[in-house]
Protein backbone atom coordinates (compact mmCIF):
# COMPACT_ATOMS: atom_id res chain seq x y z
CA UNK A 1 0.00 0.00 0.00
CA UNK A 2 2.84 2.29 0.91
CA UNK A 3 4.67 1.57 -2.30
CA UNK A 4 1.54 2.17 -4.30
CA UNK A 5 1.02 5.57 -2.67
CA UNK A 6 4.62 6.61 -3.22
CA UNK A 7 4.42 5.56 -6.84
CA UNK A 8 1.29 7.61 -7.35
CA UNK A 9 2.87 10.61 -5.65
CA UNK A 10 5.98 10.23 -7.81
CA UNK A 11 3.94 10.02 -10.99
CA UNK A 12 1.89 13.06 -9.96
CA UNK A 13 5.04 15.06 -9.24
CA UNK A 14 6.53 14.07 -12.60
CA UNK A 15 3.34 15.06 -14.38
CA UNK A 16 3.26 18.36 -12.51
CA UNK A 17 6.85 19.10 -13.44
CA UNK A 18 6.15 18.19 -17.07
CA UNK A 19 3.03 20.35 -17.13
CA UNK A 20 4.92 23.23 -15.57
CA UNK A 21 7.67 22.87 -18.16
CA UNK A 22 5.13 22.88 -20.99
CA UNK A 23 3.35 25.91 -19.53
CA UNK A 24 6.65 27.77 -19.15
CA UNK A 25 7.61 26.98 -22.76
CA UNK A 26 4.20 28.11 -23.96
CA UNK A 27 4.65 31.38 -22.07
CA UNK A 28 8.04 31.95 -23.66
CA UNK A 29 10.44 29.95 -21.57
CA UNK A 30 12.12 30.94 -18.32
CA UNK A 31 12.78 34.39 -19.78
CA UNK A 32 9.08 35.14 -19.25
CA UNK A 33 9.70 35.33 -15.55
CA UNK A 34 13.02 37.13 -15.81
CA UNK A 35 13.45 40.89 -15.59
CA UNK A 36 14.12 42.67 -18.87
CA UNK A 37 12.66 45.23 -21.25
CA UNK A 38 10.35 45.12 -24.26
CA UNK A 39 10.90 46.22 -27.85
CA UNK A 40 8.42 46.23 -30.72
CA UNK A 41 8.61 45.57 -34.46
CA UNK A 42 5.96 45.89 -37.19
CA UNK A 43 5.84 43.31 -40.01
CA UNK A 44 3.69 42.83 -43.10
CA UNK A 45 3.91 39.07 -42.60
CA UNK A 46 5.35 37.20 -39.61
CA UNK A 47 5.08 33.93 -41.56
CA UNK A 48 4.95 31.07 -39.00
CA UNK A 49 6.41 33.03 -36.07
CA UNK A 50 4.87 32.02 -32.71
CA UNK A 51 4.84 33.32 -29.18
CA UNK A 52 7.87 31.96 -27.36
CA UNK A 53 10.12 31.85 -30.43
CA UNK A 54 13.65 33.05 -29.91
CA UNK A 55 15.11 36.50 -30.52
CA UNK A 56 18.73 36.25 -31.63
CA UNK A 57 21.62 38.61 -32.23
CA UNK A 58 24.50 37.18 -34.26
CA UNK A 59 22.96 33.72 -33.67
CA UNK A 60 22.96 34.13 -29.88
CA UNK A 61 19.62 33.96 -28.08
CA UNK A 62 18.98 37.25 -26.29
CA UNK A 63 15.22 37.21 -25.83
CA UNK A 64 11.85 35.68 -26.72
CA UNK A 65 8.76 36.66 -28.68
CA UNK A 66 6.26 37.64 -26.00
CA UNK A 67 3.24 38.64 -28.03
CA UNK A 68 1.97 38.83 -31.63
CA UNK A 69 -1.10 40.87 -32.51
CA UNK A 70 -2.62 42.67 -35.49
CA UNK A 71 -2.47 46.43 -35.57
CA UNK A 72 -4.15 47.84 -38.65
CA UNK A 73 -2.62 46.11 -41.68
CA UNK A 74 0.56 45.21 -39.77
CA UNK A 75 1.52 42.50 -37.31
CA UNK A 76 2.92 43.96 -34.08
CA UNK A 77 5.52 41.69 -32.46
CA UNK A 78 6.54 42.25 -28.84
CA UNK A 79 10.13 41.21 -28.09
CA UNK A 80 11.06 40.49 -24.46
CA UNK A 81 14.81 41.19 -24.25
CA UNK A 82 17.23 40.36 -21.46
CA UNK A 83 17.98 43.39 -19.33
CA UNK A 84 21.74 43.33 -20.01
CA UNK A 85 21.37 43.16 -23.83
CA UNK A 86 22.20 46.40 -25.70
CA UNK A 87 20.12 47.05 -28.82
CA UNK A 88 20.63 50.17 -30.93
CA UNK A 89 17.76 52.31 -32.15
CA UNK A 90 18.74 51.66 -35.80
CA UNK A 91 18.86 47.87 -35.37
CA UNK A 92 16.69 46.02 -37.90
CA UNK A 93 14.42 43.12 -36.97
CA UNK A 94 13.94 40.29 -39.47
CA UNK A 95 11.87 37.11 -39.26
CA UNK A 96 14.08 34.20 -40.33
CA UNK A 97 13.79 30.43 -40.28
CA UNK A 98 16.33 27.82 -39.24
CA UNK A 99 15.05 24.91 -41.29
CA UNK A 100 12.47 23.67 -43.76
CA UNK A 101 10.13 22.69 -40.89
CA UNK A 102 9.36 26.34 -40.15
CA UNK A 103 11.39 26.96 -36.99
CA UNK A 104 11.24 30.73 -37.16
CA UNK A 105 12.97 33.31 -34.98
CA UNK A 106 13.49 37.07 -34.93
CA UNK A 107 16.99 38.22 -35.86
CA UNK A 108 18.32 41.62 -34.72
CA UNK A 109 21.43 43.19 -36.19
CA UNK A 110 23.79 45.34 -34.11
CA UNK A 111 23.08 48.67 -35.83
CA UNK A 112 25.70 51.41 -35.84
CA UNK A 113 27.94 51.90 -32.78
CA UNK A 114 27.19 55.63 -32.67
CA UNK A 115 23.41 55.17 -32.51
CA UNK A 116 21.76 55.56 -29.08
CA UNK A 117 20.55 52.51 -27.16
CA UNK A 118 16.92 51.47 -27.58
CA UNK A 119 14.91 51.95 -24.41
CA UNK A 120 11.91 50.03 -23.12
CA UNK A 121 8.97 50.46 -25.51
CA UNK A 122 11.05 51.48 -28.55
CA UNK A 123 9.84 50.43 -32.01
CA UNK A 124 12.56 48.96 -34.24
CA UNK A 125 12.76 49.01 -38.01
CA UNK A 126 11.84 45.76 -39.73
CA UNK A 127 12.87 43.96 -42.89
CA UNK A 128 10.67 41.46 -44.71
CA UNK A 129 12.03 38.09 -45.79
CA UNK A 130 10.60 36.07 -48.70
CA UNK A 131 7.82 33.77 -47.58
CA UNK A 132 8.95 30.12 -47.46
CA UNK A 133 5.74 29.01 -49.13
CA UNK A 134 6.36 31.44 -52.03
CA UNK A 135 9.92 30.15 -52.39
CA UNK A 136 8.71 26.54 -52.39
CA UNK A 137 6.04 27.44 -54.97
CA UNK A 138 8.70 28.94 -57.27
CA UNK A 139 10.85 25.84 -56.84
CA UNK A 140 7.84 23.70 -57.69
CA UNK A 141 7.20 25.78 -60.84
CA UNK A 142 10.83 25.33 -61.90
CA UNK A 143 10.58 21.59 -61.33
CA UNK A 144 7.36 21.46 -63.34
CA UNK A 145 9.05 23.34 -66.20
CA UNK A 146 11.97 20.89 -66.20
CA UNK A 147 9.54 17.99 -66.15
CA UNK A 148 7.57 19.37 -69.10
CA UNK A 149 10.82 19.95 -71.00
CA UNK A 150 11.81 16.35 -70.33
CA UNK A 151 8.41 15.13 -71.51
CA UNK A 152 8.83 17.05 -74.78
CA UNK A 153 11.87 14.88 -75.56
CA UNK A 154 10.33 11.63 -74.43
CA UNK A 155 9.78 9.07 -77.17
CA UNK A 156 12.41 10.64 -79.43
CA UNK A 157 15.53 8.74 -80.32
CA UNK A 158 18.96 10.35 -80.39
CA UNK A 159 19.14 9.71 -84.11
CA UNK A 160 15.98 11.74 -84.69
CA UNK A 161 17.39 14.68 -82.72
CA UNK A 162 20.86 14.71 -84.27
CA UNK A 163 19.91 13.31 -87.70
CA UNK A 164 19.51 16.68 -89.52
CA UNK A 165 22.83 17.90 -88.14
CA UNK A 166 24.61 14.72 -89.23
CA UNK A 167 23.07 14.94 -92.71
CA UNK A 168 24.22 18.56 -93.01
CA UNK A 169 27.76 17.57 -92.08
CA UNK A 170 27.76 14.75 -94.64
CA UNK A 171 26.38 16.90 -97.48
CA UNK A 172 28.88 19.72 -96.86
CA UNK A 173 31.93 17.67 -96.00
CA UNK A 174 34.07 19.00 -98.85
CA UNK A 175 33.30 22.74 -98.29
CA UNK A 176 33.75 22.36 -94.54
CA UNK A 177 37.06 20.58 -95.04
CA UNK A 178 38.26 23.30 -97.41
CA UNK A 179 37.15 26.02 -95.00
CA UNK A 180 38.97 24.40 -92.11
CA UNK A 181 42.06 23.99 -94.28
CA UNK A 182 41.97 27.66 -95.30
CA UNK A 183 41.58 28.72 -91.68
CA UNK A 184 44.54 26.54 -90.75
CA UNK A 185 46.62 28.05 -93.57
CA UNK A 186 45.73 31.61 -92.61
CA UNK A 187 46.50 31.02 -88.95
CA UNK A 188 49.83 29.44 -89.96
CA UNK A 189 50.75 32.48 -92.07
CA UNK A 190 49.79 34.83 -89.25
CA UNK A 191 51.91 32.78 -86.84
CA UNK A 192 54.84 33.05 -89.29
CA UNK A 193 54.46 36.84 -89.50
CA UNK A 194 53.27 36.79 -93.12
CA UNK A 195 50.62 39.04 -94.60
CA UNK A 196 49.25 42.28 -93.20
CA UNK A 197 47.90 40.79 -90.00
CA UNK A 198 51.08 38.81 -89.40
CA UNK A 199 53.25 41.88 -89.89
CA UNK A 200 51.02 43.92 -87.61
CA UNK A 201 51.54 41.31 -84.91
CA UNK A 202 55.20 40.32 -85.39
CA UNK A 203 56.90 43.17 -87.29
CA UNK A 204 58.79 45.57 -85.04
CA UNK A 205 58.58 48.32 -87.66
CA UNK A 206 54.98 49.06 -86.74
CA UNK A 207 55.92 49.26 -83.08
CA UNK A 208 58.88 51.53 -83.86
CA UNK A 209 56.72 53.77 -86.06
CA UNK A 210 54.06 54.00 -83.41
CA UNK A 211 56.70 54.76 -80.79
CA UNK A 212 58.20 57.50 -82.98
CA UNK A 213 54.75 58.96 -83.56
CA UNK A 214 54.05 59.02 -79.85
CA UNK A 215 57.47 60.58 -79.20
CA UNK A 216 56.84 63.28 -81.82
CA UNK A 217 53.43 63.91 -80.36
CA UNK A 218 54.94 64.28 -76.92
CA UNK A 219 57.55 66.71 -78.29
CA UNK A 220 54.79 68.68 -80.01
CA UNK A 221 52.85 68.80 -76.77
CA UNK A 222 55.96 70.03 -74.96
CA UNK A 223 56.46 72.77 -77.58
CA UNK A 224 52.81 73.70 -77.34
CA UNK A 225 53.09 73.94 -73.57
CA UNK A 226 56.19 76.13 -73.94
CA UNK A 227 54.33 78.36 -76.44
CA UNK A 228 51.38 78.66 -74.07
CA UNK A 229 53.78 79.51 -71.25
CA UNK A 230 55.44 82.21 -73.38
CA UNK A 231 52.06 83.59 -74.39
CA UNK A 232 51.02 83.75 -70.75
CA UNK A 233 54.26 85.54 -69.91
CA UNK A 234 53.69 88.09 -72.69
CA UNK A 235 50.10 88.66 -71.58
CA UNK A 236 51.29 89.10 -68.02
CA UNK A 237 53.86 91.70 -69.17
CA UNK A 238 51.20 93.51 -71.21
CA UNK A 239 48.85 93.52 -68.22
CA UNK A 240 51.72 94.87 -66.11
CA UNK A 241 52.27 97.69 -68.65
CA UNK A 242 55.70 96.47 -69.70
CA UNK A 243 57.08 96.72 -73.26
CA UNK A 244 55.69 98.64 -76.21
CA UNK A 245 52.35 96.83 -76.30
CA UNK A 246 51.97 97.13 -72.55
CA UNK A 247 52.65 100.88 -72.63
CA UNK A 248 50.26 101.34 -75.57
CA UNK A 249 47.53 99.60 -73.60
CA UNK A 250 48.25 100.70 -70.04
CA UNK A 251 50.03 104.09 -70.34
CA UNK A 252 47.59 107.04 -70.25
CA UNK A 253 50.22 109.39 -71.68
CA UNK A 254 49.76 108.02 -75.20
CA UNK A 255 46.00 108.42 -74.89
CA UNK A 256 46.35 111.99 -73.68
CA UNK A 257 48.79 112.91 -76.45
CA UNK A 258 46.57 111.34 -79.10
CA UNK A 259 43.57 113.21 -77.73
CA UNK A 260 45.50 116.49 -77.79
CA UNK A 261 46.68 115.86 -81.36
CA UNK A 262 43.15 115.13 -82.51
CA UNK A 263 41.95 118.30 -80.80
CA UNK A 264 44.63 120.39 -82.56
CA UNK A 265 43.83 118.77 -85.91
CA UNK A 266 40.16 119.53 -85.38
CA UNK A 267 40.95 123.19 -84.66
CA UNK A 268 43.16 123.45 -87.78
CA UNK A 269 40.44 121.97 -89.98
CA UNK A 270 37.88 124.32 -88.51
CA UNK A 271 40.15 127.30 -89.30
CA UNK A 272 40.66 126.06 -92.85
CA UNK A 273 36.91 125.70 -93.31
CA UNK A 274 36.45 129.23 -91.98
CA UNK A 275 39.06 130.57 -94.43
CA UNK A 276 41.60 131.54 -91.82
CA UNK A 277 45.34 131.42 -92.52
CA UNK A 278 47.11 130.84 -95.82
CA UNK A 279 45.70 127.38 -96.40
CA UNK A 280 42.23 128.57 -95.44
CA UNK A 281 42.41 131.43 -97.95
CA UNK A 282 43.78 129.12 -100.61
CA UNK A 283 40.85 126.78 -100.09
CA UNK A 284 38.01 129.24 -99.50
CA UNK A 285 39.05 132.59 -101.27
CA UNK A 286 37.42 132.79 -104.72
CA UNK A 287 39.60 135.78 -105.75
CA UNK A 288 42.73 133.67 -105.37
CA UNK A 289 41.11 131.00 -107.52
CA UNK A 290 40.30 133.56 -110.24
CA UNK A 291 43.84 135.06 -110.21
CA UNK A 292 45.38 131.57 -110.44
CA UNK A 293 43.09 130.73 -113.34
CA UNK A 294 43.94 133.99 -115.18
CA UNK A 295 47.66 133.36 -114.67
CA UNK A 296 47.39 129.90 -116.14
CA UNK A 297 45.52 131.26 -119.17
CA UNK A 298 48.24 133.85 -119.78
CA UNK A 299 50.91 131.19 -119.44
CA UNK A 300 49.11 129.04 -121.93
CA UNK A 301 49.02 131.92 -124.48
CA UNK A 302 52.68 132.67 -123.92
CA UNK A 303 53.67 129.11 -124.72
CA UNK A 304 51.65 128.79 -127.92
CA UNK A 305 54.41 130.11 -130.25
CA UNK A 306 57.43 128.75 -128.42
CA UNK A 307 58.14 126.14 -131.07
CA UNK A 308 58.71 128.81 -133.80
CA UNK A 309 60.73 131.33 -131.75
CA UNK A 310 64.29 131.27 -130.50
CA UNK A 311 65.31 131.23 -126.92
CA UNK A 312 65.55 135.01 -126.52
CA UNK A 313 62.33 135.65 -128.41
CA UNK A 314 60.59 133.02 -126.30
CA UNK A 315 61.83 134.66 -123.10
CA UNK A 316 60.72 138.11 -124.26
CA UNK A 317 57.27 136.87 -125.32
CA UNK A 318 56.79 135.10 -122.02
CA UNK A 319 57.70 138.25 -120.08
CA UNK A 320 55.43 140.46 -122.19
CA UNK A 321 52.56 138.02 -121.82
CA UNK A 322 52.92 137.93 -118.06
CA UNK A 323 53.03 141.73 -117.92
Amino acid sequence: MKNSLESKLGMFAALAVGAAFVIIEMLGGPEHFMRGYRLYAMFDNVQELKVGDRVKMAGVEEGRVEKIQLEGEKARVTLKMKRNVEVRTDSIATVKFTGLMGQNFVSLDFGTPTAPLAKDGAILQSKEQPDLSVVMEKIDNVASGVQNLTKSFSGLKIDELLGPFVDFMKDNRAPLTATISNINSVSHQVAQGQGTVGKLIYDDALYSSALDTVSNLQATLIDARATVTDARSIIAQVNAGQGTAGKLIKDDKLYNETTASMTNLKEILQKINQGQGSVGKLVNDQEFYKNAKLTLQKLDKATEGLEDQGPLSVLGIAVNSLL
